[in-house]
């Protein structure tokens, strides 16, 4: 049986969730409403204030997403009450982020600056020239223009320098050396 898939979920103060049938889990707080169809072989129940999934069968197929169910619900539940952030850091020289209306604008050693425009639901931030912030209520989405930020110019390994997540550590090599 799955650890994960065992325990429930709490519901927090604040939030709703609406269980439909075919397994459609709607779930709504302060932040936002957040909606997914979950498979149809796992049984999703709410009792109280805490939402427990069990699985019917012990196929293969089933008990991989039994897991991954409780754990998307749980993002979802958390990302409506608290919200999820990611911080980006931009190291060298010359590189920097700014906000342009809600774009927000890189310049980080092309020819060209680089222009994101987020989604529905997510707001980006720039606290100071070198340093970006993604908030929003999917988890999903959060990670996914984070990691589309950072693929622009991904840390290489002699000099350090390109777009980091916060506290993300590079390891660095060691350059050529002359004789």
């Amino acid at each position: 049986m799955s650890r994960i898939g065992k325990k429930p979920v709490v519901i927090p103060a604040g939030v709703t969730v609406t269980i439909t049938d075919n397994n459609h889990v709607t779930v709504k707080g302060a932040l936002a409403e957040l909606t997914n169809q979950f498979d149809s072989n796992l049984t999703i129940k709410q009792e109280g204030e805490e939402i427990t999934i069990a699985r019917s069968s012990e196929d293969k197929k089933v008990r991989a997403l039994h897991g991954t169910t409780r754990a998307l619900i749980a993002n979802m539940v958390e990302g409506v009450s608290t919200g999820f952030t990611k911080g980006l850091e931009l190291i060298g020289v010359g590189y920097r982020a700014q906000k342009q209306g809600t774009k927000l604008v890189l310049n980080v050693g092309y020819s060209h600056p680089v222009e994101f425009e987020p989604e529905a639901g997510i707001e980006v931030e720039v606290p100071a020239a070198t340093s970006v912030i993604i908030k929003g209520s999917d988890k999903e989405k959060v990670g996914a223009l984070a990691a589309n930020i950072r693929a622009v110019r991904p840390p290489e390994p002699y000099k350090g320098k390109g777009i980091r997540y916060v506290g993300e550590y590079v390891r660095r090599k060691e350059g050529k050396t002359g004789k």
